[in-house]
């Protein structure tokens, strides 16, 4: 399974995944996307989980730093289409 390119190189299996997390430094190996993503590797490997979790994770960690792109908030908000209707209109 291939999880992502990292600054070390690639990390191909599972067993590079956990290497590369147990060689961080204490501060970042402590971070709450590191820790989840290290859960996540377990439960593949111990309980055959889904391998695309221990990715995801994986992946998220990686790219923690990163500067995410928040959508644009939409122009108007959107309109009732009558589904529970209006309350002046039942009187």
């Amino acid at each position: 399974m291939t999880l992502s390119f990292c600054p070390t190189g690639e990390l191909l299996t599972l067993r590079d995944a956990a290497e590369y997390i147990t060689a961080l430094p204490k501060a970042e190996h402590d971070a709450a996307d590191w820790q989840v993503a290290m859960e996540t590797l377990l439960l593949v490997a111990e309980r055959d989980g889904p391998e695309m979790l221990a990715r995801i994770a994986v992946m998220k960690a990686l790219n923690r730093h990163s500067a995410t792109a928040m959508p644009e908030p939409r122009g108007k908000p959107a309109s009732v289409f009558g589904l529970f209707g209006d309350a002046s209109r039942n009187n």
